[in-house]
């Protein structure tokens, strides 16, 4: 065996640096893309642009697909017919001289809903409460439950 003084050289075989990371970019330097921002659902949009944007023009064209007509279609801030109180309605008069309320206790599509049903243009004869099993309400499930109230009521469909 030779005799070998000890060496206090260390040399390092693995390197390490630290590399200061630019935001947006990986350590190779190309960008990381983002994750595209979501626009708000249509449900989330303010009370009056739901309603008059998307809801009532919805509602309209269901309802003539079925073949009735729409004779005036329109959001109302007023008194409630028959029960009182204010709030927010969407009022639909279609053809046969039938007509309804879709009202909302607040100014939120979640809020507390009745439907008003009249026809032959007397004062409404049905009052009932809408959607208050449902834990989210969407627009179309509005839609689809106007329309199968107005079925049940044989005021659209082939009945």
């Amino acid at each position: 065996m030779e005799n070998k003084k000890p060496t206090n050289k260390i040399e390092s075989i693995n390197k390490v640096t630290n590399v200061e990371s630019t935001s947006g970019s990986n350590v190779e330097g190309t960008p990381i893309p983002k994750k595209p921002v979501k626009p708000p659902k249509v449900e989330d949009k303010p009370f009056e642009e739901f309603i008059i944007k998307h809801f009532i023009p919805g509602l309209k064209t269901s309802i003539e697909q079925t073949g009735v007509s729409v004779l005036n279609i329109k959001l109302i801030d007023g008194i409630r017919p028959v029960v009182g109180g204010k709030c927010w309605m969407v009022f639909c008069e279609i053809s046969e001289q039938r007509r309804f309320w879709l009202c909302f206790n607040k100014e939120v599509i979640t809020s507390d809903k009745t439907i008003l049903l009249a026809e032959s243009n007397s004062d409404p004869s049905i009052v009932e409460s809408f959607l208050i099993d449902e834990k989210k309400t969407t627009l179309p499930l509005l839609i689809s439950r106007v329309l199968q109230r107005l079925n049940g009521q044989k005021w659209i469909g082939a009945n």
